[in-house]
């Protein structure tokens, strides 16, 4: 049974890193006590895998960090929860390509491995990478991510405001540029929303909803608590 928490993000206003989180990723990973952290989204993986594993403690998780040479495939194969942090999605994603890590990635989870994505890690989960915020510092071999759902991620999404002065493209105008494009639909999350799989279920958790682009229709708003398991269906 396929099982995700995919997080838009880490921080969220008014709370420690990962504290809106915390209760969720509990009851997520169950009696689980060993957390494989991802951690190639930013430059400093031994920094970020500190930063994570000191915030995990207190849950009784205990965190190894993913190591970016030969024996990656073998800690992934090995991996009772695998936890692929935020940062830049393109530099992920090369990384992930780099190391020959998709497809044994992929495989781990569809076997039933607990994963767990925020932010890019979010995004890797989808069908591509296409939707991100990120800037593109590195170009990696294909856009092309994990698809574990047949669907994009927009994280961190901002609805629009119609009192702003600024003339650059919205959120909703970028993404309506995707699907000129390309056909999948876009879940926009919020900052302090998450999505849920376990098996064919899918739920919207966390303190806000998301939004739901289709190509040639109107966005579709998504309540806090709504099961979306239609998406699974593309």
């Amino acid at each position: 049974m396929t099982r995700l928490l995919l997080l838009s993000s880490s921080n969220v206003h008014g709370h420690g890193y990962l504290d809106h989180a915390a209760a969720e990723l509990h009851d997520f990973l169950g009696p689980r006590r060993r957390v494989l952290f991802v951690p190639l989204a930013l430059h400093d993986h031994a920094a970020y895998t500190a930063k994570v594993s000191e915030r995990l403690a207190p849950l009784g998780l205990a965190v190894e960090g993913l190591l970016a040479g030969p024996g990656a495939q073998a800690q992934v194969e090995a991996a009772e929860a695998v936890f692929v942090g935020g940062g830049n999605s393109f530099r992920l994603l090369a990384e992930i390509y780099r190391l020959g890590l998709l497809e044994p990635l992929r495989a781990r989870v569809l076997a039933g491995t607990p994963y767990i994505g925020s932010s890019a890690g979010t995004n890797l989960a989808g069908k591509t990478i296409g939707t991100t915020n990120d800037m593109p510092i590195v170009h990696p071999p294909s856009f092309v991510g994990l698809g574990l759902v047949p669907f994009n991620f927009n994280p961190h999404y901002l609805d629009p405001d119609p009192n702003s002065t600024h003339k650059g493209e919205t959120r909703d105008a970028r993404i309506l540029e995707f699907h000129e494009l390309n056909p999948q639909p876009v879940l926009a999350l919020r900052e302090p929303a998450m999505l849920r799989r376990e098996g064919d279920h899918l739920t919207l958790r966390g303190a806000a909803g998301a939004r739901l682009f289709r190509r040639g229709e109107d966005p579709r708003e998504l309540a806090a608590g709504s099961e979306v398991s239609e998406l699974l269906r593309g």
